[in-house]
């Protein structure tokens, strides 16, 4: 599976500090599992952060956000961000902080089989 080991270890990097993270492959990348529950992904060139869906819409509001679609469809409350919205410490880490806050509140995938 290809995706941006330099975004990679900038996420790793940023989550050192926190408890719980567990790094799972998927979505041809890698997935921050923190607490069980996913909280960001890395692909090709972006990352996908699970927000709070009541802040998802201020959040489409800043350079290099949009929402996640797969199957035509929109997942309100999982946005992609590019380099362009990730481009300072302060844009990286603002997008690092809004997926932890909101991790702490979202509920974890039914396991399959249970």
């Amino acid at each position: 599976m290809a995706y941006n080991e330099k975004l990679a270890e900038k996420i790793r990097n940023a989550l050192e500090a926190v408890a719980n993270v567990e790094e799972k492959r998927m979505f041809r990348g890698i997935s921050f599992m923190v607490n069980g529950k996913m909280c960001i992904s890395v692909g090709d060139d972006e990352m996908m952060c699970r927000i709070d869906p009541a802040v998802h819409d201020a959040a489409l509001k800043k350079k290099g956000c949009r929402t996640v679609m797969m199957r035509n469809r929109e997942y309100k409350g999982w946005v992609y961000i590019n380099e362009e919205g990730r481009k300072t410490k302060k844009d990286f880490d603002y997008w690092i902080k809004l997926a932890l806050d909101f991790n702490k509140y979202a509920k974890a995938s039914k396991k399959k089989g249970k």
